[in-house]
């Protein structure tokens, strides 16, 4: 199965036995409702469960000294107002007689789980487990944490599976101090925490919390603050916080495996964060998350203190894990300033530790150039005969899977392939079924022969119902067969689609910039955006220039734009090498809702379209290899371009407006 979810229901046991109004909102109905929700949606179900066993007093000795093991230990023992006193001399924690017992499963927990992913029994999972762990330390329990249950993961990873390069993601509300302290001279697991920091007056009220805090030691760099100083932060700024901080450094880094301090008090409504982020923004982060450590992204719950929005919260993520689309974004993607202020503090003070930082950062940030008269690019086809020929031969494919590609929410398939010829077909990973011919039944639909089925009502109808789906066609119809993929969308009900053209492909002369198409060609030309919907690209020469094209611009300009529908075009000579289009199609897929419509030309890799397959039913892709260095010229082309756009797409900024 491809997602574990690990629980055990004596992690409900503890409760508050006296009166504390700090503490009163660390309940056992965090779970239960979770728990609830996820069995209500049916996500539960879907999941493999996994029964959290208690951690060995060993393994918690991986971060915590044997002292205070024992002095938990003794907790089991103790009448309330001996629990009472202890729980004094920590800050915002409260000990009951279960609370050892508790926080041992919640420890095991993610333990089982990362066991779990690390064996190759489940790709990804999440640990709903409480007591909370990422502010304990080393010999103190501290903000609800007992044992740092993502600190002993991490650590019995390295030790047991021999891990290198371990990515630690807390996006609690708080700042998770004591894994910080853990690993903050350990070169070896990146630590990345945004937080409610109010510049020192919000808890933990800690310097160390601040953006110039980066490590110690072999250790600098390698841990992330990113500190919210106003409340209210939302959908936007979150993402922007992961394309512009997280995202760049985690590529550099190459994680081999992903953990996430899985806190939900960051959502709205929680009366710890006082944020405007929506459950639906923990789907598209987890998602984001998955292209990373070949998908093995282990989650485990922190915060979260508002029943309503922690349920919600964690069955996104759940949702994400299994690979269903995240639903779209509400609000405006427009950062807020303080956010802005945040990340470009974050950026300067990682800058000297991090080559993608600074590639992007390197060229002088130019005001915007005046923008190009549009031009109308000469239609690479005529519209008469010859064009409507190829045009039915060719875009059968894409027509029938655009006939539902963009209505479903949540489709029955997840992937579509359609070639010209059976000969032409690529090898699909093993979770697309395939047929050939033309009888076609809806629930195992995800395979067709253009001349054949498509020709068929009952095949189109069946194609409709997917997510994703993968048309190739020879080089010599490439245009016409964007060109129609564009009409049908457009005509069947899009109402923004995002073309990403790849290689000798023009811009059809039909297009308006009416809002309701962004075209974004990647060509080989120079730089240029003749207007806000039209943007060329250059093809960057190497894989640092091209993670910086993606996550700097491409997909800025997706977010900002929120289509409903994703055409991705491989043209003659596009010039990528499988897993740099693998990543650029698993990529747009979070800002899609995984509608995403790739074309292919049939002269491309034999493994391509298998590839493009396999990310778009939701697997993480290929391994890009060593990042070489951005050229000058690509840096500068990303700084223009960037330069132009930021006014129209706000998305595309990385620092408050002078």
């Amino acid at each position: 199965m491809r997602t574990a979810l690990v629980y055990h229901e004596d992690m409900t046991a503890p409760r508050l036995l006296w009166e504390d109004p700090e503490c009163e909102i660390e309940c056992p109905e965090r779970l239960t409702s979770a728990m609830g929700l996820l069995q209500q949606r049916g996500l539960e179900q879907r999941c493999l469960r996994l029964a959290a066993r208690e951690a060995s007093e060993a393994e918690l000795g991986l971060v915590h000294s044997p002292e205070y093991v024992a002095l938990l230990r003794g907790t089991q023992a103790l009448g309330t107002e001996e629990l009472r006193a202890l729980s004094g001399q920590y800050d915002a924690v409260y000990f009951h007689p279960s609370t050892f017992h508790s926080a041992r499963l919640a420890a095991g927990a993610g333990l089982q789980l990362v066991d779990a992913v690390l064996t190759g029994a489940v790709r990804n999972g999440l640990a709903l487990v409480r007591p909370p762990g990422h502010h304990s330390q080393r010999a103190a329990a501290n903000g609800f944490c007992v044992f740092n249950n993502v600190a002993i993961a991490a650590t019995h990873a390295q030790q047991k599976h021999g891990l290198h390069r371990i990515l630690i993601v807390d996006w609690d509300i708080h700042h998770g101090q004591g894994i910080q302290y853990t690993f903050e001279d350990d070169p070896s697991v990146l630590y990345f925490s945004w937080h409610r920091y109010q510049h020192g007056r919000f808890w933990p009220h800690l310097q160390e919390s601040d953006a110039a805090a980066v490590g110690q030691g072999r250790g600098r760099g390698f841990t992330v603050n990113l500190p919210w100083n106003q409340v209210g932060m939302g959908n936007a700024d979150y993402l922007a916080a992961f394309l512009h901080v997280l995202l760049p450094l985690a590529f550099e880094f190459d994680p081999e495996l992903v953990l996430v301090s899985a806190g939900f008090d960051s959502a709205i409504g929680d009366p710890e964060g006082q944020m405007q982020a929506t459950p639906e923004c923990f789907a598209h982060l987890t998602q984001l998350l998955q292209v990373l450590a070949g998908g093995r992204v282990c989650a485990v719950l922190e915060g979260g203190y508002n029943l309503e929005s922690l349920s919600e919260s964690v069955c996104m993520t759940v949702q994400a894990l299994l690979g269903d689309p995240a639903p779209p974004l509400s609000g405006p993607m427009v950062p807020h300033r303080s956010a802005l202020e945040s990340i470009q503090s974050v950026r300067a003070a990682q800058a000297p530790h991090w080559t993608s930082l600074q590639q992007q950062d390197s060229a002088p940030i130019l005001s915007p150039s005046p923008r190009s008269p549009e031009g109308r690019p000469s239609p690479l086809l005529s519209e008469g005969p010859e064009f409507k020929a190829a045009a039915a031969q060719a875009t059968a494919a894409p027509s029938a899977l655009l006939d539902g590609l963009h209505l479903c929410p949540m489709p029955p398939v997840g992937t579509a392939v359609a070639v010209t010829s059976l000969d032409a077909a690529p090898v699909l990973p093993p979770e697309v079924p395939h047929q050939e011919g033309s009888a076609l039944e809806e629930e195992t639909q995800s395979w067709a022969s253009l001349h054949e089925a498509l020709a068929k009502d009952e095949a189109a109808s069946a194609l409709g119902k997917v997510s994703s789906g993968i048309a190739a066609a020879p080089a010599s119809a490439a245009a016409a067969t964007l060109d129609m993929a564009i009409r049908c969308s457009l005509s069947r009900g899009a109402q923004r689609l995002l073309c990403v053209a790849v290689g000798q492909l023009d811009r059809p002369s039909h297009l308006a910039d009416d809002g309701r198409n962004l075209w974004l060609s990647i060509r080989g030309k120079e730089a240029a955006a003749q207007s806000m919907f039209h943007v060329s690209m250059p093809l960057p020469g190497t894989t640092g220039g091209f993670l910086n094209f993606l996550l700097a611009l491409v997909l800025p300009l997706a977010y900002s734009f929120r289509p409903d529908l994703v055409l991705l075009a491989l043209g003659p000579d596009h010039g990528l090498r499988d897993p740099q289009a693998a990543l650029l199609a698993s990529l747009l897929r979070a800002p899609a809702g995984c509608r995403v419509l790739a074309l292919v030309d049939e002269e491309s890799t034999p493994q391509l379209a298998g590839v493009l397959a396999q990310v778009l039913h939701g697997e993480a892709p290929p391994s890009l290899g060593p990042l070489g260095m951005a050229s000058p010229e690509d840096t500068q082309a990303l700084v223009r371009l960037r330069g132009q756009l930021e006014p129209q797409w706000k998305m595309l900024q990385v620092a408050a407006p002078a």
